[in-house]
This record gives structure tokens, C-alpha cells and sequence, in this order.
């Protein structure tokens, strides 16, 4: 069974202990320092910073999205760096509702990483616990050996393949974003308005509870299989603006036990740079 959230409690009771990499993933698309920012304001104890914009995503184009993927050999190597092993559990947390951390968790599975969970609830639910903060950096730790990417647990398709689905329909398409950026109604981040021909729209926050932790498994079974409608969920591919909202609906899939589904990096941002693509508006 795919690993997907861990409690602040279950996380509390295992921090520090020499197979636990805790990752701060706390960002903002519009400023890019202020992650880094309430990072170093507080923080959970040894836990590491990474950014979204410069660790986290390869140099852009104009073509390639906001976010795309590093090489996974250098994100492997940077996963070393931190001395994480095939070994060690990785949780990432975040104060956005989990999206930025289901994008690294994502992200960790596509590298073959298996022991990866998302802190449910995030920096919130952590200090509204009442559990211990901090302004210290992280302790150095040992790196590890760089390795060569093992297997992805994590599937992807690319533009072409979105592109051909459209004509020839072998997946789904679901869009995370907002129902009015869906919609082509508004469009705050990227130059072209509207959504990919023939995806259906699941806002990412709908995943959540009002205390910003993740809605039951059950609720979110009942959800999605609403949304896809007999759709197999290996049928299914996820996108947003640049990659990485799509991945907590996927990973509300897998907490429905809806397994197998798969994203679209480059998303949206990637989609409509090149002008000969699709675009759809309105429901």
C-alpha cells in the first residue's frame, strides 16, 4: 500500500531519529522568498528547507512550464546531499494545505522513493498541537552516496501525449485549479485563459477539511469515483498550472484507494506557451 500521510503526533514521536528526514516545503508563487522567510521565523526541529523554484525544478524555457522537473539523477543527488537513503522515511510539510508537500512527495515516489508521506494538516496542525519549534538550522548530517534513479513509483505523461489523447481518448485529464481558472473566466499566472479539451475540473481544496487536513478516505473515494464516473483510475492523468497542485489530487486518489493514476508536469503553463494547442473555455 502506497504510504501517503503521517499525523503530527506519529511525526513528533519519531523526530530525530536517525531514519526520519523531515522537509520544509512552505512557498508562495507570487513571492518566492516567503518560504524561505517563514522558515527561518520557525520551523519544526531538524527539519530542511527546499525551494520549489530553485532545487525543485529545472531551469525554464518559455516552453517547458513554471515548474518543470529536475533530472532525476540530479534530484536524486540532491536527496542525497541530505542524506537521505532508500531507508529513510521523508516527510514533507508545508502551510498551503499540502499542496507543495504532495508535489515532493510526488516527486520522491517518480524517483523510486518509497518511504515518503505528506505531514497531514501541515505547519498548522504542528503548532496548533502545541509541539516544538524552532529557528535553529538543521543539524548537518552525513551525505550519502549518490545512486541511480530506481524505478518510478510515480507515473507522467507529456504535452505530446495530452496533445494525441485529445484526438484518440486513452485518459482523463483533471485539472486542480480553480473552477473560474478552469472555466477561462480569469487567468493570474500564465498568458492564455481556459483548460485542456475535454478535462474535467477537481479544485484541489476540495481534498480538504476545514481544518485544512485531508477528508477521510471514504469521503474522498466517494468524491472521486462521483468525478470519474466508472473511470479507472490508471486512466486518469492530473494537471494544474505548472505541476504541482495536480499532485494533491493525486494524492487524494491514493488516499482514497483509488491507486495508479498519473500527472502531467508541465500542466497548463507548459500547454498553452505553444499556440498551435487546444484551448477549451467553460464547463
Amino acid at each position: 500500500m502506497t504510504m501517503t500521510l503521517i499525523s503530527a503526533a506519529d511525526l513528533a514521536a519519531r523526530l530525530g531519529a536517525a531514519d526520519v528526514r523531515v522537509f520544509d516545503v512552505r512557498h508562495d508563487l507570487i513571492n518566492h522568498a516567503a518560504g524561505r522567510e517563514a522558515y527561518a521565523a520557525g520551523h519544526i526541529p531538524g527539519a530542511r528547507y527546499l525551494d520549489h523554484e530553485t532545487e525543485l525544478a529545472a531551469a525554464r524555457t518559455g516552453k517547458n512550464g513554471r515548474h518543470p522537473l529536475p533530472d532525476r539523477a540530479e534530484f536524486g543527488a540532491l536527496m542525497a546531499a541530505h542524506g537521505v537513503t532508500p531507508q529513510t522515511l521523508v516527510v514533507a510539510y508545508d502551510a498551503s494545505g499540502g499542496m507543495y508537500a504532495a508535489h515532493l512527495w510526488w516527486m520522491l515516489r517518480w524517483l523510486g522513493h518509497e518511504q515518503a508521506a505528506v505531514l497531514d494538516g501541515g505547519w498548522q496542525a504542528w503548532v496548533a498541537a502545541g509541539l516544538p519549534t524552532t529557528t535553529e538550522p538543521a543539524p548537518a548530517v552525513q551525505p550519502g552516496a549518490p545512486k541511480a534513479p530506481g524505478a518510478p513509483l510515480a507515473g507522467s505523461v507529456d504535452a505530446k501525449a495530452v496533445l494525441d489523447n485529445i484526438a484518440q481518448p486513452a485518459f482523463t485529464v483533471i485539472d486542480a485549479r480553480a473552477a473560474n481558472r478552469y472555466r477561462g473566466e480569469v487567468e493570474p499566472m500564465d498568458p492564455v485563459a481556459g483548460h485542456i479539451p475535454g478535462a474535467l475540473n477537481r479544485p484541489n481544496g476540495q481534498n480538504l477539511q476545514a481544518d485544512g487536513r485531508f477528508k477521510d478516505a471514504a469521503v474522498l473515494r466517494e468524491e472521486f469515483a462521483a468525478l470519474l464516473d466508472g473511470r479507472d483510475p490508471k486512466a486518469i492523468v492530473h494537471q494544474c498550472g505548472s505541476g504541482i497542485t495536480a499532485c494533491h489530487n493525486l494524492l487524494a486518489m491514493e488516499i482514497a484507494g483509488l491507486a495508479g493514476s498519473r500527472l502531467y508536469p508541465g500542466s497548463w503553463s507548459e500547454w498553452c506557451s505553444d499556440p498551435s494547442r487546444p484551448v477549451a473555455k467553460g464547463d
